[in-house]
């Protein structure tokens, strides 16, 4: 009986199945390209926090007393996905900022005060992110906040990604300070904020830690200042290209670390990304960190390159073994 040889058909079938799967093996990357946010009931997006569990997703909220809301928008769409609503929080009088912690939990810094510090305390309210997106009503918990030198107007909340520490800086034309709370917040007492850095050169309205937590970002309406932490003994590092924007009030990091995001206030309003100086600082995971990684010169680390380099590398590798195998195949003999 005479054997007969695998059809090209077949065997570029094999092929493409083989590439397919190497591509499928690449892991989906967020869009961190920017957006624009297309909800009309977003007007004062004040402050912006990336997801951690949903991917490309973006939380803010509004300036002032607009309410106990929060926006999750979809980085590739500009479309709000979800809306939260905080229960056991009171009214909010002037929510600034937005931080997520190392617990995953959402902390949102009703700080604000536009008449020059006359509030005798202010409020954090902490709560779950939710693991659903859609709409819905989570109770939040809130403390309260005082600063150790006296009241002041603040827009700036940052949570440290690896110990859960709590900052705010606050606002000032003249160069602002860096307060650090507690080691925990204690819903039952008053949290005192107390000094540990001078800001200056900055009204600062917004900041954010990298996810590895070895840099932070302070932005103001037209520049900002990328700075080394070192267990909060600041290093400044160099200028930020911070976009000209409408009025500038928001910045995070991409969640791998590599770009940095710049939201503005106003209706449809843009988030702006810029790259990381040197490339980024990582996103702190074990064995994604871009701190000792080589940036492709678009800013970006080289994580994500290195994974798709692989999947290359096995698409070709498939190849080589579909055509080294059709034509020993053909030198077969029947």
């Amino acid at each position: 009986m005479r054997r007969r040889s695998p059809s090209l058909r077949t065997l570029f079938a094999g092929l493409a199945a083989i590439v397919l799967a190497a591509v499928s093996a690449v892991p989906a990357v967020a869009d961190d390209d920017g957006f624009t946010m297309k909800d009309a009931r977003i007007t004062e997006s004040s402050g912006l926090a990336a997801s951690r569990q949903h991917p490309g997703v973006y939380w803010t909220h509004n300036d002032s007393d607009d309410g106990a809301f929060l926006y999750a928008v979809d980085s590739g769409t500009g479309e709000t996905v979800a809306t939260v609503t905080m229960t056991g929080v009171g009214a909010p009088r002037d929510v600034e900022a937005i931080s997520l912690g190392p617990d995953g939990n959402l902390y949102v810094g009703d700080i604000g005060d536009n008449l020059g510090g006359t509030w005798a305390y202010v409020w954090i309210y902490e709560l779950p992110e939710p693991k659903e997106l859609k709409d819905q009503t989570i109770r939040a918990t809130q403390y309260v906040v005082k600063y150790e030198d006296g009241a002041r107007d603040a827009e700036a909340l940052m949570v440290h990604p690896k110990t859960g520490r709590v900052y705010i800086a606050d606002k000032n034309e003249a160069g602002g300070t860096l307060y650090e709370g507690p080691a925990e917040l204690s819903a039952s007492g008053t949290n005192v904020f107390r000094k540990v850095a001078a800001v200056p050169d900055l009204e600062v309205t917004d900041g954010a830690f990298s996810p590895d937590g070895e840099r932070l970002a302070l932005r103001a309406y037209f520049g900002g200042i990328l700075y080394d932490w070192n267990d909060g003994k600041l290093k400044k590092v160099e200028r930020l290209s911070v976009p000209l924007q409408r009025q500038g009030e928001s910045v995070t990091f991409s969640t791998d670390g590599s770009r940095i995001m710049y939201g503005s206030e106003g209706s449809g309003s843009s988030v702006v990304a810029r790259d990381v100086p040197g490339g980024g600082s990582g996103s702190g995971d074990s064995g994604s960190s871009s701190a000792d990684g080589v940036s492709d010169g678009s800013g970006r680390a080289d994580g994500g390159s290195t994974t798709t380099f692989k999947a290359g590398a096995l698409a070709v590798a498939g190849a080589i073994v579909v055509v080294w195998g059709f034509k020993r195949l053909r030198r077969r003999p029947t």
